[in-house]
């Protein structure tokens, strides 16, 4: 069965987030996902999601200073202690929101043997303390069309990162638009590495539009996404053409409750 949800970092963007959430509800999503959450108590947050009957996912760490070029602080050396503040900010307020991942964002930073030591030092942190609470931690791959330098562009990359953490909670998120746009065919590659994926993530490639057109057929990906076997929600996170209820279309046939 494909479970849609609804990523609110891109969909609705022009009402608050609270109004966000209830109008997911509404169109059938049944699970939310959130970028940066942070200037709503999570306690507003939860009590959205009841009230809409969506089960909250994950939300990200703050990007850092993006005035400077930060997109994420994970990977970059020097800056661990604000990671980790980052970190505990995002996992406290994931489980007091009632959520069930924190994605860890890698940052920009030179592809370097150095730059990795620090990230899988700092996902190992973040991941005994995630666990606490019973939450996943998850790096997600960023083509670098969409965000130059970034450090974790790669599925492969990724899988090692992730190896190398021995954490049981640190997992890949998926999303075929970055893949794809990096690498080429995500279908090939979610199969080999099925086994380490917490969340998938759509758009269209190459316009991050709606999934209803473009260089991969989501028609014929997404049940070949369950014919896998995986069976885990896949997170709607694309930038709407116009009005995000007018360009649901697509979506319809899945969001029958």
């Amino acid at each position: 069965m494909i479970r849609l949800s609804a990523n609110l970092g891109f969909l609705w963007p022009d009402l608050p987030l609270l109004e966000r959430i209830a109008a997911a509800g509404r169109a059938g999503f049944r699970a939310v996902e959130l970028h940066w959450p942070y200037d709503t108590p999570a306690a507003d947050v939860a009590d959205a999601c009841r009230s809409a009957k969506v089960a909250l996912l994950g939300i990200n760490t703050v990007p850092g200073d993006t005035a400077r070029g930060d997109f994420g602080l994970g990977a970059v050396p020097g800056r661990e202690t604000e990671f980790e503040a980052a970190a505990i900010q995002a996992i406290d307020y994931c489980a007091a929101a009632g959520g069930t991942a924190v994605h860890a964002m890698a940052g920009v930073a030179d592809r370097t043997e150095g730059s990795r030591r620090v990230f899988v030092a700092n996902l190992r942190r973040a991941a005994a303390r995630a666990a606490e609470h019973g939450l996943d931690i998850l790096i997600e791959p960023i083509n670098g069309n969409d965000k130059a330098g970034y450090f974790l562009h790669r599925i492969g990359q990724a899988a090692d990162i992730v190896a190398a953490t021995g954490a049981p909670n640190v997992r890949i998120m998926f999303d075929v638009y970055h893949v794809s746009r990096e690498e080429g065919d995500a279908l090939a590659l979610l199969r080999d590495h099925l086994a380490l994926v917490g969340h998938v993530q759509i758009a269209a490639v190459p316009s991050r539009a709606e999934p209803d057109h473009g260089d991969v057929d989501y028609a014929a990906v997404l049940p070949e996404i369950g014919r896998m076997g995986y069976a885990g929600w896949i997170g709607c996170e694309y930038r709407p053409r116009e009005g995000t209820d007018a360009g649901l279309g697509w979506a319809r046939p899945y969001l029958s409750r």
